[in-house]
C-alpha cells in the first residue's frame, strides 16, 4: 500500500474531486431543468462554480496553503483551457460529447493535481 506524502496528497485531492464532480453536475442540472438556462450557459456557470469550491477546498484541506488572486486566477485559467482544449479535440475526432466529459473528468484530475502541487502551491511542504 501506497503512504508516501504524494500519494496521500493525491486522496485529498480526489476527494475534493469528488465532492467537486457532484457540485459541478448539481449546479448544472439545476440551471437546465429547473431553470431552463441553455447548456453552454449552464455548464459554463456550473465550472466556474465547481472550480471556485475545488481551488479553495484544496488551497485549505489539500495543501493547506495561501489562496491568492494570482493562485486562483492560474488555477481556474489552466481548468478552463484543459475544458475547451478537450471540447475543442473531442469535436475534431467527432467524439461522442461524453467522452470529452470523461476526457476531462480523468485528465483534470491528474493534471488538475500536478499543476496545483507543483505550481500553483509549489511552496507547500
Amino acid at each position: 500500500m501506497m503512504s508516501s506524502p504524494l500519494f496521500h496528497l493525491f486522496r485529498k485531492y480526489v476527494s475534493i474531486g469528488v465532492l467537486n464532480t457532484g457540485l459541478h453536475w448539481a449546479v448544472f442540472f439545476i440551471l437546465v431543468w429547473l431553470i431552463e438556462l441553455n447548456t453552454a450557459w449552464a455548464n459554463l456557470f456550473a465550472f466556474f462554480v465547481a472550480v471556485t469550491f475545488s481551488f479553495f477546498a484544496n488551497a485549505a484541506y489539500t495543501f493547506q496553503a495561501q489562496a491568492t488572486k494570482k493562485k486562483y486566477f492560474l488555477f481556474t485559467a489552466f481548468m478552463a483551457l484543459l475544458s475547451f482544449a478537450l471540447g475543442w479535440l473531442s469535436d475534431a475526432l467527432h467524439l461522442h460529447p461524453f467522452m470529452a466529459l470523461i476526457s476531462f473528468s480523468l485528465l483534470s484530475l491528474v493534471l488538475g493535481f500536478l499543476y496545483s502541487r507543483y505550481i500553483i502551491f509549489k511552496d507547500i511542504d
